[in-house]
C-alpha cells in the first residue's frame, strides 16, 4: 500500500526535475513591419562567448538560417543589422529524496523516517538574436533560446543548432497586411 501511494509522488518529482533541462525558444516581433522588403543583412554584434569555437557555430548557424530565407550578408549598406549575446548562469535545484515515513495509521503517527536534500547546481546557456531595421534602428524581431548546458560540447553544438532552426522556422514573420 506505501509503495502504491509513493509512486505518485514519486513520478511527480521526475517531471517536475527534468522540465529544468527542456530547451526553451521564444521569439517576439514588431507587427507592423513589413519583412518582405529586406534582402541583406550585416552583423553588429557577434556573440561573445568563452569557446570562440561555438560563437563560430552561432554565427554560421544564424547566417544559414537567415540565407535560406533568401537574406544576403553583406558587409556594409545593409537592409537589416544583426546582434546576438549569448550568457551563462548557474542555476541550482534542490532534491529531497525521502526514507520512509514512519509509522502509524495513514501517517498519523510520530513516525521515524527521514530525508535527505542535496543542491545540484548546473548552467544555463542564453542566446539572444535581435535583428534591426538598419535606416530606422529600431528592432523588428528578436529570438531568444535557453537551455541547461551539457560537459560535452557536440551536445551543446547540437542543442544550438536545433535552438537557431526553431527561432528562424517562421522566419520572417508575416507581415500585418498578409
Amino acid at each position: 500500500m506505501q509503495l502504491q501511494t509513493l509512486v505518485p509522488g514519486f513520478v511527480a518529482m521526475v517531471v517536475i526535475g527534468t522540465g529544468a533541462f527542456a530547451q526553451d525558444v521564444t521569439t517576439d516581433y514588431n507587427k507592423d513591419t513589413d519583412c518582405s522588403r529586406y534582402k541583406t543583412y550585416r552583423w553588429i554584434k557577434e556573440p561573445e562567448t568563452e569557446n570562440p569555437l561555438m560563437r563560430q557555430r552561432v554565427i554560421d548557424d544564424v547566417n544559414d538560417s537567415l540565407r535560406a530565407k533568401g537574406l544576403r550578408l553583406v558587409t556594409s549598406d545593409a537592409d537589416l543589422c544583426i546582434a546576438a549575446h549569448a550568457a551563462t548562469r548557474e542555476q541550482q535545484t534542490l532534491n529531497t529524496f525521502y526514507d520512509g515515513f514512519g509509522g502509524g495509521w495513514r501517517w498519523r503517527g510520530t513516525g521515524l523516517g527521514s530525508a535527505t536534500t542535496t543542491v545540484s547546481t548546473y548552467d544555463v546557456g542564453t542566446l539572444v538574436v535581435d535583428i534591426f531595421d538598419a535606416s530606422t534602428k529600431e528592432a523588428i524581431w528578436r529570438g531568444t533560446a535557453s537551455k541547461t548546458l551539457s560537459s560535452n560540447p557536440q551536445k551543446n553544438t547540437a542543442a544550438v543548432n536545433k535552438a537557431i532552426d526553431k527561432m528562424f522556422k517562421n522566419f520572417p514573420p508575416l507581415s500585418k497586411s498578409n
